[in-house]
């Protein structure tokens, strides 16, 4: 049975990359361009992706292809349906990330709370010396306890995030979908949750729903100018209109380690921002914590025993 990992840099150099029980030819390439799909899965009975799309006319050339594991929770890289008609299982990884990434949430919210950047900033500058005295006062500081937490999605990793706070003193709010109701006590209305958080922080799906739900109108919203945080998915949040919101003071600061594009490109609106003290963006690694990569590969490595065992686990779509 041949395995091929189009993209094994993706995963730390760090994890433990253990291989299936069953006998197995095993591929692996460092990284695969979308137009070297077909050439890199021929003959494949399981490919393995995280980020290397696999798509309908891929999956049209590809009559060994049987099983898709994707190293990831995310799974719009896959044509779902083209693999549901040709009966090819996709399997996806869940659970993983609900420490590593609420913990990386708070990294971003308490670096900007505490404006940390821009004191660490001013202390390289000299600020302190030029001072003359103890301490300075060139960047705000806010508690966390007290304060409103907003959060848009309740699986696992919202609820994490929720609990965090919690433990912080901070009053937790989950966002009602946008322009639903009816949800039930859980939820607090969408516009609500925008004009009284002073943290909203974002962990819903990329879903047509999701797409761009946070745009310039929502960012007038924001009555107390919160802070927005996204390590969920790049899209949720039209990015040059957060451009526009940090410019003119709409929101307190911002915090993304996602992005609608990845790395980004030259013209890409977040780099006319990069240097303020009150935006924080990093590389898509609030998931990537050695404990979180090495359970998400044994978690995979466990899908693919299970569908050589004939009893497969985590199905994309069921």
């Amino acid at each position: 049975m041949k395995i091929v990992f189009l993209d094994r840099g993706t995963i730390g150099p760090s994890v433990e990359l253990s291989r299936p029980s069953f006998p197995h030819e095993w591929v692996e390439h460092g990284a695969s361009k979308h137009e070297q799909v077909v050439e890199r899965l021929k003959g494949a009975r399981i490919a393995i992706t995280n980020k290397t799309p696999i798509r309908e006319k891929d999956i049209e050339q590809l009559p060994d292809l049987k099983m898709i594991a994707i190293a990831a929770t995310g799974y719009d890289v896959i044509d779902i349906a083209a693999a549901q008609k040709r009966g090819i299982i996709v399997s996806n990884i869940r659970g993983y990330a609900v420490n590593t990434v609420p913990e990386h949430t708070f990294a971003l919210i308490l670096a900007l709370r505490r404006s940390i950047v821009g004191y660490r900033q001013d202390v390289i500058d000299g600020e302190w010396q030029k001072a003359g005295q103890f301490c300075f006062f060139t960047q705000p500081i806010r508690d966390l306890s007290g304060s409103t937490l907003g959060i848009s999605g309740e699986g696992a990793i919202g609820q994490s995030v929720a609990k965090l706070g919690q433990a912080f003193g901070m009053n937790t709010l989950f966002a009602a979908h946008k322009g639903v109701s009816g949800l039930g006590p859980l939820y607090t209305p969408f516009d609500e949750v925008l004009e009284t958080s002073d943290v909203i922080t974002l962990h819903s799906p990329l879903l047509p729903g999701t797409r761009n739900m946070i745009g310039i109108a929502e960012f007038k919203k924001m009555k107390k100018k919160p802070l927005l945080i996204n390590t969920a998915r790049g899209g949720l949040v039209v990015e040059k209109d957060l451009v526009q919101a940090i410019k003119e003071g709409l929101i307190a600061g911002a915090g993304f380690d996602v992005l609608t594009v990845e790395p980004p490109p030259p013209d890409h609106p977040f780099n006319e921002i990069l240097n303020r003290p009150n935006f924080i963006v990093t590389p898509h690694v609030a998931w990537a914590s050695e404990e979180a990569m090495q359970t998400l590969w044994k978690q995979l490595i466990g899908h693919i025993e299970n569908f050589h065992a004939g009893r497969p686990t985590n199905i994309v779509g069921q």
